[in-house]
């Protein structure tokens, strides 16, 4: 039986390593900007930065494995420039960029920008992009650059992201931020495993609890009859041992491999930012994780979320967010007292954290907040019908007469008009077709969303856990997308609304999607040609990871024509989150927002939920499209996305 609790014994370890000095090993592969080097000591302009005005960069990235020591552990990672993290690469919008990265490994390696925009011949997928850079080769990406904001790049070749080849990447603006600030700093989250990451993967694909030690017990078992009685209790365990999950799989990998850093320091001394009371500090926090979704707050300090992706919004004022993996978000603080405050990077498992503090001085400390109770996943999660209104209780044989994509009749009032677009499920998968049924339809005009719809009849159910869910706005039509997919979510909801796994009821503001506003109307306001609507699949049994059922050597490229207008419908499936990244193109999320809704590179989609994007497809070339969970995607979640004019698709 597995059931035990690493924090406390990791905790320790970690402090006491500390003391002896057995961490140094990686302090000193270090970045500037991990040891708490200031960005911008003024006000956040880019000329500040470097000393001088906006200009051209040119840089050269050697990529070597080195020997680490962190946490009592050594084995290998992979630097750029030797170090880990990787350095801080700063860029300047309008200028030109020229990146060249040598390899000095015995495998191939690449390397993805992340959220920038540049030919895809630059963007750094062996397979899509280009072939890769072999063992004693280099590659150069040269390109304008046309955006500013806060980025990361990682490699993209055998999983080397997991061991060390990730770093940030901030492009400064042309003009000066809407909100400036006095100081910057980067904050990157990783997560940290010695085992060789392949290792890893042999050991999910074997038994995918294998780094979960948080099951339940027989103890549970009993104390879940004592509560809810018999009957209840049976019929739960019933409904989880039939989806082949427990409520506690909360995350595939976890603490018990994985040490989680803060710009490359270790919990145990934490990374350390100045600051003078009064001053108005920006934080560029980036999820470079493998698999780690993050819950990031600063006890006693407010923070106002000013960018999404690297791309502004209007600011937010929040006290705690969820970070899925490769989203970047940026936020204001403004500390007044001459104190310190604690970054608390908590992984959403609860397994463990990762740690800085802001300070007037250096050394100076505030209290660590204890791990919160690990979270569990409900029957919301689940997917299973909990309202019991107008659609409630509906028959298998009426549901046979759906197409998966319908409006549930009775409580779609507002509702975003990309996630209730009744499309049916085999429209628009990756062909030319689809283009019908769209006349009439104002999808710019977004209404508010009743947030509230439907939840009154989740009050007080024993062990759902979140009491508040989104609506529902679709059902899963009766195919189940084959073996790939062992779990079908019976109802699909609308959860952009929602803080976040663990987060439902804590007692501060939690910042969700639905609040992230553009500074600036949509560009482009034509109604999209058609709907393409993909599925997030999983096998969690067999650790199968896939859209539509389909891993990446099963599927056939999403073709669109060049300037196309396209609504991308996103329906999980599973029970997990996945952070679902498009190459080249930014996407704007429909969240209720109007003509105003924000960019997002990366959106994580919440368990048994339905979202839909907005993007033009005006980038031309091969795009990668995937779960940014780097075992998922490994194990076959990605497609690639084909952009080209219309008669590149004449003979296909």
């Amino acid at each position: 039986m597995k059931h035990r609790s690493i924090d406390n014994d990791r905790r320790r370890l970690l402090v006491a390593l500390a003391g002896t000095g057995a961490l140094a090993g990686l302090e000193s592969l270090l970045p500037s900007y991990a040891r708490g080097e200031t960005l911008s000591p003024r006000s956040g302009i880019a000329a500040q930065v470097a000393g001088g005005p906006p200009h051209p960069v040119s840089l050269d990235f050697d990529v070597r494995r080195e020997r680490v020591a962190i946490a009592g552990g050594h084995g290998s990672g992979i630097t750029i420039n030797r170090s880990i993290p990787a350095p801080l690469i700063e860029l300047w919008e309008g200028q030109g960029a020229r990146l060249r990265v040598h390899n000095h490994l015995d495998q191939d390696t690449s390397i993805h920008w992340h959220g920038l925009m540049l030919p895809f011949e630059m963007d750094g997928v062996p397979g899509v992009s280009f072939p890769g850079i072999a063992p004693g080769e280099s590659f150069e990406a040269a390109f304008p650059v046309r955006q500013s904001g806060t980025y990361w790049y990682h490699s993209h070749s055998g999983m080397q992201e997991q061991i060390g080849l990730t770093g940030p990447l901030v492009v400064h603006p042309a003009t000066p931020h809407r909100i400036q600030a006095d100081r910057e700093y980067v904050i990157m989250l990783n997560d940290w495993t010695f085992e060789d990451p392949h290792r890893v993967m042999a050991r999910l694909k074997s038994q995918s609890d294998y780094y979960n030690y948080n099951e339940r017990t027989a103890g549970d078992f009993f104390d879940a009859v004592e509560k809810d009685g018999w009957m209840s209790t049976l019929r739960d365990r019933l409904a989880w041992n039939n989806m082949r999950m427990s409520p506690n799989d909360i995350a595939d990998v976890t603490g018990s491999t994985y040490t989680y850093l803060m710009n490359g320091r270790h919990p145990a001394t934490g990374w350390e930012g100045l600051f003078k009371p009064g001053e108005r500090v920006r934080l560029r926090v980036i999820n470079a994780s493998a698999m780690t979704y993050f819950n990031f707050r600063i006890p006693g300090l407010p923070m106002t979320v000013v960018g999404a992706d690297g791309q502004e919004v209007e600011p937010v004022e929040t006290d705690e967010f969820q970070i899925g993996v490769a989203e970047t978000l940026d936020v204001i603080v403004e500390p007044q007292a001459s104190i310190a405050y604690t970054l608390m990077a908590e992984s959403m498992d609860r397994s463990g954290y990762a740690l800085g503090t802001l300070a007037p001085r250096a050394g100076m400390r505030a209290a660590i907040p204890a791990l919160r109770e690990s979270p569990q996943r409900t029957m919301v999660d689940m997917g299973m019908d909990m309202t019991h209104g107008a659609m409630g209780g509906m028959s298998a044989d009426a549901m046979t007469d759906m197409d998966h994509g319908k409006e549930e009749s009775g409580a779609m009032g507002g509702m975003h008009n990309g996630i209730t677009s009744g499309m049916s499920h085999g429209d628009g998968h990756g062909g030319m077709g689809g283009m019908g049924g769209m006349s009439g339809m104002n999808h710019s005009a977004m209404s508010s969303m009743n947030q509230n719809s439907g939840r009154a009849a989740m009050a007080g159910m024993a062990g759902m856990g979140a009491g508040d869910p989104g609506p529902v706005v679709a059902r899963h039509e009766p195919g189940g997308h084959g073996p790939g997919n062992f779990n079908v979510a019976e109802v699909q909801r609308d959860r952009l609304g929602e803080p976040g796994t663990g987060l439902e009821a804590v007692d501060h503001r939690v910042l969700t999607y639905t609040q992230l506003r553009n500074v600036k109307p949509m560009r482009d306001r034509r109604v999209p040609s058609r709907n393409i609507e993909l599925h997030l699949t999983g096998n969690m049994d067999r650790y199968m990871w896939s859209f539509d059922g389909l891993t990446y050597s099963e599927s056939t490229p999403i073709d669109i024509v060049l300037g196309e207008r396209i609504r991308l419908i996103l329906v999980n499936d599973t029970m997990m989150e996945h952070p679902i990244h498009l190459h080249g193109m930014f996407m704007e999320l429909e969240n209720g927002q109007g003509d105003y809704l924000p960019f997002k590179h990366t959106l994580s989609v919440l368990p048994a939920s339905r979202a839909s994007l907005l993007f033009t497809a005006d980038e031309p070339g091969r795009w990668a499209f995937h779960c940014h969970l780097l075992y998922h995607m490994d194990a076959g979640m990605f497609r690639v996305v084909r952009v080209a004019p219309a008669e590149a698709f004449d003979n296909v």
